[in-house]
């Protein structure tokens, strides 16, 4: 997804107030910073609205000159349609802000469904035995890709897909049931594009009773724009609003649901599913009622042993992944103003084009050095190695989600001889939210040194049969 950066840009005041310093800035010609007033915790801002259809959406940074413009934390669902916002953290060091206008999305408005197949029991059961899948199919699966209206990295309106997978048949209430898929470079290698192994998990959710629903994600399936690879932000909202979507579909088609709601994921989709547990608990108690959540080998800590590994000098099996990484921050917070910037050659040249859509992640990885962090500029990775608030560091501590404190049975998945997405990002993250008071948190290591390919599918098994022995 490219990076929406504000046209037109105007300052409209700079303040002082209680030593924070403050700079307002104008996107549309009517909107404009009519109040900088003190507040718990800090201060609070108010501006002229926009207009009809237009969000705003509050960004911060350290400098003015320097540093990413970053989300500012705020009370209420992001972004936001009301005119004020106030400072919810502590009071903290001398900081710039930025009020921006965005085109309002109705968020989960389904734009179109299409029904793509009816499986039978016996070729499901079929397909999942050639697989070495160890489920037993008991309903048909009719499946419906679902286009819906949702929101942009910056907070604008924009259009993202998925799947929902649905028993044919049977009586009663469905649970919901999501899986959040791993990492995809290739547009159409989707699970709303194709039956391929990332589909499975919804199949077996949906041929034992559950509505299973797979997002596509932004900047895949039919989301314009580059995927924002690791973006806690984009993948918390585009799951949360194909959950909209599917529930207005099963509302308006005769599909009971029965207020039961699960999560899971899998690498990428163990982050994914760690930032939407945070996004609705956070924000949506009042729209979802969550049963229980199994992120599992998620880069939960981005920031820190994330870094550490990309830093290491190791040779990891993927180094595909840190070039993703790259390309999608700068896509989404502007490290630079191109890709290409940050590279040095010959990947300066050699790399950008794999990542408009068609490439697999095998190929990039032929174009990569085994040294991953060796494809940025000389200066720039001694800049990253060495600053503790360079830009790639500020980005990368955006989308930690392990900094908050869960209410709902969350359970962990992932082995400990992981090498593409290494074990201590599950300690740190189990030990920040056991800090916090989260002691119902677990992390359970189902393939004692398992790697990253052999512990999913017994990861998977496991969060599935402890979510149904609390399904309804």
């Amino acid at each position: 997804m490219k990076h929406h950066r504000p046209a037109r840009l105007s300052l409209l005041a700079l303040a002082l107030v209680l030593s924070l310093t403050l700079i307002a800035v104008r996107v549309a010609s009517s909107q404009t910073i009519t109040n900088i007033s003190p507040a718990v915790g800090g201060f609070a801002l108010s501006w002229t609205p926009a207009g009809t259809g237009t969000n705003y959406v509050v960004q911060t940074r350290s400098s003015l000159q320097e540093g990413l413009w970053l989300p500012a934390p705020a009370s209420e669902p992001w972004p936001t349609p009301l005119a004020h916002w106030t400072d919810v953290r502590p009071p903290a060091a001398a900081g710039f802000f930025r009020v921006l206008a965005v085109p309002a999305a109705e968020r989960g408005k389904l734009l179109a469904a299409t029904r793509t197949s009816v499986l039978t029991r016996a070729t499901l059961q079929a397909l999942f035995n050639f697989n070495g899948v160890p489920v037993t199919a008991q309903y048909d699966v009719a499946s419906y890709k679902l286009v819906y209206e949702t929101l942009t990295p910056a907070g604008g309106r924009t259009r993202a897909s998925g799947m929902l997978m649905l028993p044919v048949g049977r009586p009663g209430g469905l649970a919901l049931a999501t899986y959040q898929h791993g990492t995809i470079v290739r547009t159409n290698d989707v699970p709303s594009a194709t039956t391929g192994q990332e589909s499975f998990p919804g199949l077996a959710f949906a041929t034992t009773g559950y509505a299973g629903i797979l997002p596509d994600y932004l900047g895949l399936g039919d989301s314009p724009g580059l995927h924002p690879f690791q973006n806690a932000r984009s993948e918390a909202t585009a799951c949360l609003d194909l959950l909209r979507a599917a529930r207005n579909f099963c509302a308006t088609n005769g599909t009971s649901l029965n207020g039961q709601l699960f999560l899971c994921g899998y690498s990428q989709g163990g982050h994914a599913t760690m930032a939407l547990h945070r996004e609705l608990e956070t924000y949506h108690t009042n729209e979802f009622s969550l049963t229980a959540s199994a992120p599992m080998a998620g880069a939960y800590d981005m920031s820190g042993v994330t870094t550490d590994d990309f830093l290491s000098g190791r040779v990891p099996p993927n180094p595909y992944y840190f070039a993703y990484v790259l390309a999608a921050y700068q896509s989404v917070y502007g490290l630079a103003p191109t890709l290409a910037d940050l590279l040095a050659s010959p990947y300066n040249t050699t790399l950008p084009p794999l990542f408009a859509g068609n490439s697999t992640g095998g190929q990039i990885n032929a174009a990569m050095p085994a040294q991953p962090t060796l494809v940025l500029k000389p200066e720039l990775l001694a800049a990253f190695q060495s600053q503790p608030n360079h830009p790639l560091r500020a980005a990368l501590r955006d989308n930690d989600v392990y900094a908050w404190t869960p209410r709902s049975p969350l359970r962990m998945y992932h082995c400990s001889g992981d090498q593409d997405v290494v074990f201590a990002n599950s300690q740190v993250a189990l030990l920040s939210f056991h800090s916090r008071g989260a002691t119902q948190v677990q992390l359970l290591e189902p393939v004692p040194g398992g790697n990253h390919n052999t512990c999913a599918l017994p990861s998977l098994l496991s969060a599935k049969a402890w979510f149904d022995s609390l399904r309804q």
